[in-house]
């Protein structure tokens, strides 16, 4: 009995909701009210935490003079963890004080070929040729038409070496 009045309860609740009625006799439905402000807060936007040279030295050097079980203490304390330990205790070792240094992410630019200036010289070079060929082709054309025009023959070294 109590089940079917709960039901329903539930079926004018949602019919009321459809209808507005609800949030005129103010009963709370689901979702934001429409007469409700936008959220003004803004969500924090994460950004990767960059460890200087310096500060990862100090703490290593903080680590390495820990007694048993004050480590975890200094781990929470700097809100590190155990593998930021493990990788800069490594590149300690390896000597690569480099290394402690954040490196860029992203994308690695082209290293430069030496021979790039050279080739650009090339390529300016072979269009500047290209083009003195071409006006002096247009210009031995030129000349061949007037002398068809005027009547005179033009006789080639090899038609010359062929009579």
């Amino acid at each position: 009995m109590a089940d079917q009045s709960s039901d329903k309860k539930l079926r004018v609740l949602e019919a009321s909701e459809r209808s507005g009625e609800a949030s005129k006799i103010g009963i709370a439905t689901r979702g934001p009210r429409p007469d409700s402000p936008p959220d003004p807060e803004v969500p924090a936007r994460a950004t990767r935490r960059r460890f200087s040279a310096p500060y990862k030295l100090k703490i290593l050097e903080q680590t390495d003079r820990c007694q048993p079980g004050e480590l975890g203490a200094v781990l929470r304390r700097e809100g590190l963890y155990w593998s930021n330990l493990q990788t800069w205790r490594r590149q300690r070792q390896e000597g690569t004080l480099r290394g402690l240094t954040p490196r860029k992410r992203g994308r690695k630019g082209k290293p430069s070929n030496p021979l790039t200036p050279e080739v650009k010289r090339l390529e300016r070079e072979n269009r500047r040729l290209k083009r003195k060929l071409e006006q002096a082709e247009i210009m031995l054309d030129i000349q061949k038409k007037a002398s068809e025009m005027m009547g005179i023959s033009l006789r080639t070294s090899r038609q010359e070496d062929e009579s």
